[in-house]
């Protein structure tokens, strides 16, 4: 007996379950980035939107109802993408490391979780509008890959149960995944780390590769825009009031505000791309990329805005614009007289809702090819994308924009106003503080107080700020560029009084003043007064 004894005693026992476990989650984490990383390396052949993080993302996107976007837009802004990044990484590192721990008690559970997240994420690929007959592929080869890699981090621990000796069989009861004897705990980790760190070197690499074959940076750069038929006016020379801090009022392309929902931006060749317009229409038609250049094109001024914007906020932006008038190309569809409005639809799906009058009047709605000059950039459209002044840009800006059906409100909703968004979007007449800054120090004595004001399609009239509770006094207007454009403005504060002070803006268009009621941006669009609270020193 007392033999028996030694002998059990010098047989290496395992330490604690929860250990194991802990290792296990770790093999889980580090088979769901290879996971990720081979599924990122498949899509540089199969297409961007079929990357399973993208795919999944995308179809999340779609999914989440009005009020959690609402929340996301107010979170974190034009942050929003990164956000949801995140959020993916973290819940996909939970559940691989949920698939670890199974996989270590049951092989076959861990194997199916991985197999039904390989499955949802192709399911996701293959039901994208621009998905590509290999869609499913990357996610499958991801989840083979998934499933190797886990099975091959689980041979380095032991089998299912506390106290079973190191060499011991696998216990086919528990259904444990193969195991050889275990090495020690920093090679393990070791080794989880390297095929980790192989994971995350395969997706960053299968981005930037991706990025790097798609040839549509190269066709943009060597394309010639046609010289337009009609040429925007050039602005006035005083269309700055001249005073620092005030954003420019023609905005750098580079600092335009983005706000859509693509989570990889879609990369459209001109020389395949196609217009289609049907619906309430008496013909169909449909025009490509040469008939549109060689189409007679006119630029113009038109400042857009975010309905998302808050008051105050710099999701707007002023810039001149090259393409053709979309009422033209309605014009040889002939739309029914039962129509109202147009819905257009962007290579990714996005769908936005446009009164019918607002591409047929004779305001400039336009099938934008350039901006600034310059040919789109991709994350802004190109090679096509739509302009209308006066709306905000979820009903009328559709990027890479593929399809105008003609229909009526009563009959289709678009992807913002299923969401609880208004049909029609007009932009509401706004006016920005920007100088001076909110919590700001300023000397006593004369301040100047600037910033700019929009109302779309109406025209700014004038512009009024208050202090305190003290009465509206009159700002300079910088001069005017036309109704579809933002102004600049400035007032001059005699005689500022050291203290705390708030400031206030409103704006006019031919209606009377901007309301100061306040509203959120939902559903059609935040109001209310830009105020800046200042210290006079």
């Amino acid at each position: 007996m007392a033999r028996m004894t030694r002998a059990v005693a010098d047989v290496p026992v395992r330490p604690s379950a929860r250990a194991d476990d802990v290792r296990a989650a770790c093999a889980g984490v580090a088979a769901g980035a290879l996971t990720v990383g081979a599924g990122a390396l498949v899509a540089v052949v199969t297409g961007p939107s079929s990357d399973p993080l993208v795919a999944v993302g995308a179809a999340f996107v779609d999914a989440t109802p009005g009020w959690l976007k609402d929340l996301a837009v107010a979170a974190f802004g034009t942050a929003d993408k990164l956000a949801l990044g995140v959020g993916q990484a973290l819940v996909l590192a939970a559940l691989a490391a949920t698939g670890g721990v199974l996989a270590r008690r049951r092989w076959s559970a861990g194997a199916v979780l991985v197999v039904a997240l390989g499955g949802v994420a192709a399911l996701a690929a293959t039901t994208r509008p621009d998905a590509g007959t290999w869609a499913a592929a990357p996610s499958l080869v991801g989840a083979a890959a998934g499933l190797w890699a886990l099975q091959a981090l689980l041979r380095r621990l032991p089998p299912g149960r506390p106290g079973v000796p190191d060499a011991a069989p696998v216990d086919a009861e528990h259904d444990a995944a193969p195991t050889g004897r275990r090495p020690d705990r920093r090679a393990f980790l070791r080794l989880s780390a390297l095929v980790a760190s192989a994971g995350v070197v395969a997706t960053v690499a299968g981005r930037v590769v991706a990025t790097g074959q798609r040839g549509v940076q190269n066709v943009r750069a060597a394309l010639r825009l046609p010289a337009p038929a009609r040429p925007a006016p050039a602005p006035p020379t005083d269309v700055e009031v001249g005073v620092a801090g005030v954003e420019p009022w023609a905005t750098p392309v580079a600092e335009f505000y983005r706000i859509d929902t693509a989570l990889v931006v879609p990369q459209v060749d001109p020389a395949g791309w196609r217009l289609r317009v049907h619906g309430l229409v008496e013909r169909e038609v449909e025009i490509g990329w040469d008939e549109l250049l060689a189409s007679d094109l006119v630029e113009a001024w038109v400042t857009l805005a975010c309905v998302s914007n808050p008051v105050g906020g710099d999701l707007v932006g002023n810039q001149r614009w090259l393409g053709l008038p979309v009422r033209e190309v309605l014009a040889r569809a002939v739309p029914t007289s039962d129509a109202d409005m147009v819905l257009s639809r962007s290579v990714d799906g996005f769908t936005a809702s446009t009164p019918l009058e607002a591409l047929t009047d004779d305001r400039d709605a336009l099938l934008a090819i350039a901006m600034d000059g310059e040919p789109l950039p991709p994350e802004h459209g190109f090679p096509v994308r739509m302009v209308v002044p006066g709306l905000y840009g979820y009903v009328s800006a559709t990027k890479w924009v593929t399809e105008l059906e003609v229909t009526r409100f009563d009959r289709a909703e678009a992807y913002w106003t299923v969401r609880g968004w208004s049909e029609r979007g007009p932009v509401k007449t706004q006016s920005r503080l920007e100088v001076p800054r909110p919590g700001d120090t300023v000397g006593a004595g004369d301040v100047v107080v600037a910033g700019t004001a929009w109302a779309q399609h109406r025209g700014v009239e004038r512009v009024q700020v208050r202090v305190d509770d003290g009465p509206w006094q009159e700002a300079d207007l910088a001069a005017d560029a036309g109704i579809d454009t933002w102004r600049q403005w400035r007032w001059t504060w005699r005689g500022a009084a050291p203290g705390e002070h708030l400031l206030a803006v409103r704006a006019w268009d031919p209606d009377g003043p901007q309301t100061g009621v306040p509203a959120g941006a939902v559903p059609d669009g935040a109001a209310g007064y830009d105020t800046v609270r200042v210290v006079v020193a």
